[in-house]
């Protein structure tokens, strides 16, 4: 295979994301052929930016052609599983958008689901859709590439890298992704997110945190260092009575049944400790960050905010259109761009390795094992919030 054929499932957000960073790859190792979005207006806009030859309002159009190898699905994620089943039935290999799937209670219409489901019973369907999908992937023998871009920043390899060579113990990880709220109006209710801030914006630092921990669990053990137990709490602090007195919001408040701030403690079976922190509540900038305390070192990794690059203006204004860093409030005083997000977070490597790992025949990084274990890890953390306790793995 000289080049892979990419057929794209969106035409939003996180598909500009993706297309972004196969645009070096294009025409050398891979081909986009074509784009379906929910509205032909959609496709078509997307198609003529990217200059992609094709645009359909129904994905299965994709799944019906034979020259197309991938199909990447940057769908909300309550499409997800769904669609992963359908794409691997028809023989196609899959890159995933986080996360994999989750608890969407299609067959309650009438409730809020985030307010009357139990976490229990969440946490048990939702491990149950993995396992359904995890099945249908290994029958017909396609990829599954989890879109975990964390895994591939350059700042989080080199981390990797310190741990193989200092040869040290990783005691305590503290990891955090926060910002001022998605502006997505599907984030708000359960039944199209599948959780809150804890499940949109948690997913990265948790799938980092476990992915670490099984590198650094084949590197000393031969084996993955798993999740033994989880600790949680949940919130909506957008919600709290003195902000909503506030003349000025500055942040997104619309939640409905979901929570706006969520942070778990995490144990390994090694007795190792992880915090996840994760906020819809955080102006200034979006957040991803890691600190991993070592028994010999310790390491900082910042995506965002970094110092790389510190930059000051007067007015808004003054940088025009120039994108700076997602999430910013406003462009006035100091801040801290990165040269290139879509590299210093991983995008641009996770692509190649995906389309690396069809054109060679090997696995991801990023699998179908670390897609599940987020999931299993959050849903148990939801269900840690509601009992008040312990949950062990």
């Amino acid at each position: 295979m000289e080049r892979v054929k990419i057929g794209m499932v969106g035409a939003q957000f996180s598909a500009r994301f993706h297309m972004n960073s196969l645009a070096k790859l294009r025409g050398v190792k891979v081909d986009v052929v074509a784009v379906a979005a929910q509205h032909l207006d959609h496709a078509e806009a997307f198609a003529r930016t990217y200059g992609i030859p094709d645009c359909y309002d129904d994905y299965r159009r994709l799944l019906e052609r034979k020259d197309i190898d991938i199909v990447d699905l940057c769908i909300p994620t309550d499409l997800h599983a769904q669609f992963v089943i359908e794409a691997a039935r028809a023989g196609k290999h899959v890159i995933c958008e986080k996360p994999l799937t989750g608890y969407f209670g299609k067959d309650r219409p009438e409730e809020w689901v985030g307010s009357a489901v139990g976490r229990e019973l969440m946490l048990k369907e939702t491990l149950d859709a993995c396992d359904r999908v995890i099945m249908t992937v290994e029958k017909n023998g396609v990829k599954f590439m989890y879109a975990e871009n964390w895994v591939y920043a350059p700042p989080f390899v080199k981390l990797k890298r310190l741990i193989k060579a200092g040869g040290g113990t990783v005691m305590d990880i503290r990891a955090e992704q926060s910002h001022s709220g998605s502006v997505a109006p599907y984030s708000r209710r359960w039944k199209t997110s599948g959780g809150g801030a804890l499940m949109r914006l948690g997913a990265h630092p948790v799938g980092a945190v476990l992915h670490l921990k099984h590198y650094e669990g084949i590197l000393r053990l031969g084996r993955p260092i798993k999740v033994k137990s989880v600790m949680a709490e949940v919130g909506q602090h957008a919600k709290m009575e003195s902000v909503l007195r506030e003349k000025k919001q500055y942040l997104v408040s619309a939640w409905e049944d979901v929570e706006d701030w969520g942070a778990v403690v995490i144990t390994f079976e090694d007795r190792s400790s992880a915090t996840i922190l994760a906020s819809d509540g955080v102006l200034g900038g979006v957040r991803n960050t890691m600190s991993v305390y070592l028994s010999n070192a310790a390491v900082h990794v910042n995506m965002n905010p970094s110092n790389v690059l510190e930059v000051y203006a007067p007015e808004p204004h003054i940088f025009g259109d120039e994108y700076l860093v997602e999430k910013l409030e406003t462009k006035a005083g100091w801040n801290f761009p990165s040269p290139d997000d879509d590299w210093i977070r991983g995008y641009v490597p996770e692509m190649e390795d995906f389309v690396d790992a069809v054109l060679l025949d090997r696995e991801p990084v990023s699998g179908m094992g670390l897609a599940r274990d987020v999931v299993e890890t959050i849903y148990a953390a939801y269900l840690s919030a509601e009992q008040g306790r312990r949950i062990e793995l």
